[in-house]
């Protein structure tokens, strides 16, 4: 069941935006809650729900009598400051997803080693399908998405499984750039049969440095194109 839109969302993602453009920067502080409830066209119960909000996800600092004051969301956020930045920015940034590479270079080889060797017969089934797989990024997004979540989820470890649904709507976004590449698509689908190959002969350990050097492939081409986009 679809949650309804409320006043304190559209009043959340607008104060979000305004810290994202530097409209409120790092170390300043926010107008009043009646000051903000004037501007922002609602009550000030709805503003202290959504500054209450921030300032669980790292966005603000309160203090008692006095404005809330902007924080380093870099420094002090957490994974839901991270999907409210891609949720509410035009455009990922080249360094956002970097980050993000190099963040899966360090939780997907561990996750789909345990998978290998806990589950091979399902992790086979997963990879079964590629023949299926049609070539653009959309598709190419999902697949890869849904894989990986159901690697994680054939893990022992359910934390995997957690850190990943916080990136769901991240994932999808950042997966659609990477897959619009052909080349990159290509590479992606030789990684896919050699994971199939290593699962089918039961070896955990290569699986573990296949997609180590698969994922690290991924994060050196991505960082070559941005490169390429600067000169």
């Amino acid at each position: 069941m679809v949650r309804p839109y409320r006043s304190s969302d559209r009043v959340e993602r607008q104060l979000i935006k305004a810290i994202l453009e530097a409209e409120y920067p790092a170390g300043s502080p926010l107008p009043s809650e009646r000051e903000l409830a004037n501007r922002l066209g609602v009550g000030r119960p709805i503003v202290r729900e959504v500054i209450q909000r921030l300032e669980r996800d790292g966005w603000l600092e309160v203090r008692k009598g006095q404005p809330a004051i902007v924080k380093d969301f870099w420094q002090h956020g957490t994974l839901n400051t991270l999907v409210n930045i891609v949720r509410n920015s035009e455009k990922i940034t080249g360094k956002v997803i970097t980050h993000l590479l190099e963040l899966r270079i360090s939780l997907t080889p561990a996750y789909v080693r345990d998978a290998v060797a806990n589950q091979r017969p399902k992790v086979v089934a997963l990879l079964s399908t590629l023949e299926l797989l049609e070539d653009h990024a959309d598709a190419f997004a999902a697949f890869d998405w849904h894989l990986q979540k159901s690697l994680a989820s054939l893990s022992p470890n359910p934390i995997y499984v957690l850190i990943l649904n916080s990136f769901e709507q991240v994932y999808l976004k950042m997966a659609r750039l990477y897959f619009a590449e052909p080349a990159r698509r290509e590479a992606s689908r030789r990684y896919y049969h050699d994971l199939l190959e290593a699962a089918l002969a039961q070896e955990a350990t290569s699986v573990e440095q296949l997609v180590r050097a698969m994922m690290a492939q991924s994060l050196e081409e991505w960082q070559n194109a941005m490169a390429g986009e600067r000169r």
